[in-house]
């Protein structure tokens, strides 16, 4: 790697007042497992680097008055995975979790920078897009709130400025909805998913209602497929309804070949996964 300077604020102003909205070689770090492989590849060279690990109040987890949950940015994803406040409002993000990477990875790396990095491989987008989530983002001009689902502005894109940073997610109150995350690794079982398929409906035990179907890696960015999710409006639970929207989600998806699979063997991924979601949805915790 080639030397840079590393920057290590105490506070959010200071972290914000060392990026530089003109500069790409100057880059925010949170956990690095991502940045620091991208460094040693030679990808990136930064001049300077400013490590978030000593900004205060970006670590809390906090149960808000309307039912939302909020998440500091530099909340390990480990921690996410060991909390009971966590799994009680969105058991589908600890399930989740026991499938990403291995411990080691989540020990280190962040909620904020899983989504700031805007690699479309990564678990957690398609989950918080099935829940409803949003970022809470700081920059010099003051604080705004983008949906995830808006957040993602191409391969390894985001809509965030080079000086901003994301502080939280706020994930809402899921009341009576059901969720699940299924992926399919087509190598080793941590290695990076050919697709993520993240599913979030309420149902009555009959009819379904208010579906959100997300697919990721197989697609450029993590992707909500309205035609799916058409497919599964008012519809009657159980496999015929499943296996619909899965055919529905299979026609709509814009997949991409890369080192994970063709875009013709995504596509089918997608169609049998998408349907194997919604029914692992109906399981206690969205169980697999």
């Amino acid at each position: 790697m080639t030397p840079f300077e590393l920057a290590e604020p105490a506070t959010l102003k200071e972290a914000i007042a060392l990026l530089d909205p003109d500069d790409p070689t100057v880059r925010p770090i949170a956990g690095g497992t991502a940045l620091m492989l991208m460094m040693k590849a030679g990808v990136f060279r930064p001049e300077r680097l400013v490590s978030l690990r000593n900004v205060k109040g970006l670590t809390a987890i906090e149960p808000m008055p309307d039912g939302a949950l909020r998440i500091g940015a530099m909340m390990p994803l480990a921690a996410l995975e060991r909390s009971a406040t966590v799994h009680s409002h969105s058991p589908v993000i600890t399930c989740t979790m026991r499938t990403l990477s291995n411990i080691r990875v989540r020990n280190v790396a962040t909620i904020g920078g899983s989504l700031a990095h805007g690699d479309p491989h990564m678990d957690m987008p398609p989950v918080l897009i099935a829940l409803g989530a949003q970022v809470v983002a700081a920059s010099p001009a003051g604080e705004r709130t983008i949906p995830v689902e808006k957040l993602f502005a191409g391969y390894y894109e985001t809509v965030l400025a080079r000086n901003e940073l994301i502080t939280s997610v706020i994930v809402p109150a899921q009341g009576a909805r059901r969720a699940a995350y299924l992926k399919c690794t087509t190598r080793a079982v941590h290695d990076w998913p050919a697709l993520g398929v993240a599913v979030a409906f309420e149902s009555d035990g009959a009819r379904v209602r208010d579906a959100r179907v997300v697919v990721s890696a197989a697609t450029e960015t993590p992707t909500r497929l309205a035609g799916a999710e058409q497919a599964l409006r008012g519809g009657a639970a159980g496999d015929a309804l499943w296996r619909q929207a899965g055919e529905a989600a299979a026609a709509e998806a814009e997949t991409i070949s890369d080192g994970q699979g063709s875009a013709a063997y995504k596509r089918q991924l997608v169609r049998v996964y998408v349907a194997r979601a919604l029914a692992a949805a109906l399981k206690p915790d969205g169980a697999n």
